[in-house]
């Protein structure tokens, strides 16, 4: 068990859809290692991508996580309204001489190493830009409680990342990392999709001075072709109306053993037995996994 003065997790959902499986099995995980550990479990909306946010989305998924039983500490935070504290920690990179604007065109550098091509070739102040970050040959190692040792060289294997599109908006990468410093977040438990972001986020901790968290990185539900459920692949939003057999499933795909009086308890006995008995030493050592095998 990890101990620390101060637990605070959170659960960091986009509307851009509702609350799926997939997303339900990472809102669980997140939420037991929280209260496991005596801690705090916040809830931060990230809206920052508006046009793919959909409407209703942000207060459906609010809904669901109260028709589950997991309430969260203190208000909930939406990246919509951070912009400013965003523009401050780009203005700080900016100032160190630790950004550089770019104009290459999205759809050639998305899952690429980026060359670098406008590091060395500076474009024209007047026109429409990105901001990237530099980045260098140091390793970056991580400890991740479920993944293991985690090493990555961002220069070889990413390449100076986004900070801020060309249309303005504040990329993932930054937003996440001002949020979860300015809420003190000490313990970050999310999907295993997210994991490669995790060296170019400590990356920007370091830049920034800000701590790192501790991080556990769970499996990802794929359905029967393999593909990650996701709103992007239309997964189904989940029905919170009887919402035991729902998270008797996610405890089963998660390793926890859950016995079987639980399926026909009562939330608040559920959640007991779930948050005394959390062990993330139980879950599969694979980075998938497939309802359909409980």
């Amino acid at each position: 068990m990890i101990t620390t003065p101060l637990y605070r997790g959170r659960f960091a959902p986009s509307p851009t859809g509702y609350l799926h499986f997939g997303s339900l099995l990472t809102a669980v995980g997140s939420f037991l290692h929280a209260r496991h550990h005596q801690g705090e479990w916040l809830v931060r909306i990230e809206d920052l991508d508006i046009p793919r946010n959909v409407q209703g989305a942000s207060a459906a998924i609010l809904d669901t996580l109260i028709q589950l039983g997991m309430y969260w500490d203190g208000e909930v935070w939406y990246q919509s309204q951070r912009l400013t504290h965003y523009q401050t920690a780009l203005a700080c990179l900016n100032t160190r001489q630790l950004t550089y604007p770019c104009i290459c065109p999205r759809r050639l550098t998305t899952g690429m190493i980026y060359s670098g091509y406008c590091r060395t070739h500076p474009p024209a102040s007047f026109l429409a830009h990105a901001i990237r970050l530099k980045t260098n040959t140091d390793i970056i190692r991580i400890n991740d409680e479920i993944q293991g040792e985690i090493r990555q060289n961002l220069a070889d294997s990413v390449g100076d990342f986004v900070l801020k599109r060309r249309d303005g908006i504040f990329a993932y990468q930054l937003a996440v990392v001002v949020d979860d410093a300015a809420q003190g977040i000490t313990h970050i438990v999310r999907g295993v999709d997210l994991l490669d972001n995790t060296p170019r986020q400590c990356y920007l901790q370091t830049l920034l001075q800000y701590p790192t968290p501790y991080y556990a990185h769970l499996p990802l539900i794929v359905d029967t072709t393999g593909r990650k459920l996701s709103k992007q692949n239309h997964a189904p939003p989940i029905n919170p109306t009887h919402p035991i057999p729902l998270l008797y499933q996610v405890l089963k795909l998660l390793g926890q053993q859950p016995p079987l009086f639980l399926y026909n308890s009562t939330l608040p006995t559920f959640w007991e037995w779930a948050i005394a008995h959390w062990d993330t030493r139980k879950i599969p050592p694979t980075q998938t996994l497939n309802p359909m095998t409980v």
